[in-house]
């Protein structure tokens, strides 16, 4: 099963996250761009889990 690489913020949708671009993810693979990760003291408003930094992948990875 692969990670869903999510392309904006669920916070703000206006960030936009590229694979691979920095971004905050859950266990629940609910996801934020780094600045609503920080505002958000870095736990999902969503689930209570901790967000921590999200894998990138290269361009050719699909």
């Amino acid at each position: 099963m692969a990670l869903e690489m999510r392309d904006r913020c669920e916070r703000c949708t206006a960030a936009p996250l590229p694979p691979d671009g920095p971004a905050r993810i859950c266990s629940y693979e609910c996801t934020f761009c780094e600045a609503c990760g920080a505002a958000l003291g870095q736990v999902c408003p969503n689930c209570g889990g901790e967000l921590v930094t999200r894998p990138r992948r290269t361009a050719g990875m699909a």
